[in-house]
């Protein structure tokens, strides 16, 4: 017979679809409570918890200088394991039913400007070998598709349609989602594919990107590559993939495009989810109403 950490391991993978990263934090997260009440309260069974225990366990972590965020992140996991508990009737009462989250500074995300796009782009304008035609597309795609790096990571050659000029990108939770790709992107690709093709080292690899040993590339390679890129044009703190598909957003908006579209492109599932992206729109346009209007003149 299964514990309840392992049907709720079960619960997460199969009906709710997360990924397994996902599925191994959240555990983590439950096993790290579960700890806690066995050393404080010698209590071994975290199924009938109250929240004065798990409030216990907010003051140790924040005592212990684990900032908001993660805490949050943690009573997220709680809570999802309970709902859990309390769905397949293991137990009555949801000890989180009225936790409310610690508050946490507003991180606001500075997307890279369309200048340093295009000086960026101008500096690999035409790559001669593998890698360096692989790193310009790698870019590219993120800009012009908005995709998550696990998502561009995953990408297979049968997902890129070239007739159609769209891609297809499996993104959380197993959802698909067709994105358009633009003409002179299809032609960049044309050149990466044969590129790929002539690599000796190839195997059985069905990935899209893939190093010059043939391999799926890892998510930390595709962070240091486009940290080194960035590094060469922007002097931001940040320089990652999720900030190139904050860009994508971004730009988008701020040259018309409906947050409705946005959020398809983005492959949220909610538009609260999109509107975090609101605030640079929002930024340009207090730009050009002050430039362009006459009382401001």
């Amino acid at each position: 017979m299964k514990t309840n950490k392992e049907a709720f391991s079960d619960y997460l993978l199969l009906e709710k679809k997360y990924s397994t990263h996902t599925v191994e934090a959240y555990l983590n997260d439950v096993v790290s409570f579960e700890a806690f009440v066995k050393e404080f309260f010698d209590q071994e069974s975290i199924d009938l918890v109250n929240y004065s225990q798990v409030r216990s366990w907010i003051v140790f972590l924040v005592d212990h200088n684990i900032s908001n965020v993660s805490v949050n992140r943690k009573m997220a996991s709680l809570k999802a394991f309970y709902k859990f508990l309390l769905k397949t009737k293991q137990i009555e009462i949801n000890p989180m039913l009225k936790h409310k989250s610690l508050k946490t500074p507003k991180v606001v995300q500075v997307p890279f400007s369309e200048k340093e796009l295009k000086d960026l782009l101008a500096t690999i304008d035409a790559p001669v070998d593998f890698e360096g035609i692989r790193d310009k597309l790698i870019l590219e795609m993120f800009y012009v598709t908005g995709m998550r790096r696990a998502e561009l990571i995953h990408l297979m050659v049968k997902n890129i349609d070239r007739s159609n000029h769209t891609v297809k990108v499996l993104g959380k939770r197993n959802k698909e989602r067709i994105v358009p790709i633009l003409p002179i992107i299809a032609s960049q690709i044309d050149l990466y594919l044969e590129e790929r093709s002539g690599l000796q080292s190839l195997t059985d690899c069905d990935y899209f990107f893939v190093s010059k040993k043939g391999l799926k590339l890892s998510e930390s390679f595709v962070y240091r590559l486009i940290n080194s890129y960035f590094s060469r044009v922007s002097e931001k703190v940040k320089k990652s993939p999720h900030v190139l598909r904050h860009t994508f957003a971004t730009h988008l908006l701020n040259n018309g495009a409906d947050l409705n579209s946005v959020k398809e492109l983005l492959g949220h599932s909610s538009l609260a989810s999109t509107q975090v992206y609101t605030h640079n729109s929002l930024a340009e346009l207090k730009k050009v109403y002050k430039d362009a209007h006459p009382r401001n003149k």
